[in-house]
């Protein structure tokens, strides 16, 4: 821990660019960051989504060149704890009991990544955008509790578009499926924001995907 700092991250900013070389490894404190791949014509899809507890950022720790290969942004305010990468590298040298936590946490995103992938490319955008709304209120119910309410229903603040570009399609059809999950009592919406009235409902959407 030596040398780490805390950060805050507004929602919305870029935390780390497509192709930059270096090194990092941060927890996530607070908040959900999203770890997202983009198309030429700008869309976006999520193939990440990083928790409270979540580190980012060990697969850069080893590489004898290494060059980020996706953008992570905060979805909703967050705060990272940043730690020093040349530390995290000697202490695994040190003790192998690092070095073991760094390689399953490798691992297991390498898994991850594989699910996800699978879950994004063949899942329907009805599935994708349950999955999103459940990940942006998981932070909902994970916040202090002062500030939840016991049997209140879970409110995401997102636009369309911000929906739109997270799951990888066009604002029309997340307007269409929206439409539908409120005509089923699922979700109601207004403006800026969306209830989730049925939190069960929108689980069995994506269940099927092991990554989730």
């Amino acid at each position: 821990m030596a040398g780490a700092s805390r950060v805050q991250i507004p929602a919305g900013s870029v935390t780390h660019w497509e192709g930059e070389p270096t090194p990092f490894l941060e927890l996530v404190v607070s908040g959900v960051v999203r770890v997202f791949v983009s198309a030429l014509n700008g869309r976006t899809m999520t193939i990440r989504y990083c928790h409270p507890g979540a580190l980012i950022g060990t697969a850069s720790l080893f590489p004898t060149e290494y060059a980020m290969p996706a953008p992570t942004q905060a979805l909703v305010d967050a705060e990272l704890l940043r730690m020093s990468p040349t530390r995290a590298r000697r202490a695994a040298e040190r003790d192998v009991r690092v070095a073991t936590a760094l390689l399953s946490e490798v691992s297991e995103r390498v898994l991850n990544f594989v699910w996800e992938l699978s879950g994004s490319a063949f899942a329907t955008v009805r599935q994708r955008v349950a999955r999103h709304l459940l990940d942006l209120a998981s932070e909902r119910v994970q916040g202090p509790a002062s500030e939840q309410r016991s049997g209140s229903e879970p409110v995401v603040t997102v636009s369309q578009r911000e929906l739109a570009e997270a799951v990888g399609t066009a604002r029309e059809v997340v307007v269409r499926v929206l439409r539908e999950l409120r005509q089923e009592g699922v979700v109601r919406t207004g403006r800026g924001q969306i209830v989730i009235a049925d939190p069960a409902r929108l689980i069995q959407e994506y269940e099927w995907n092991p990554g989730s």
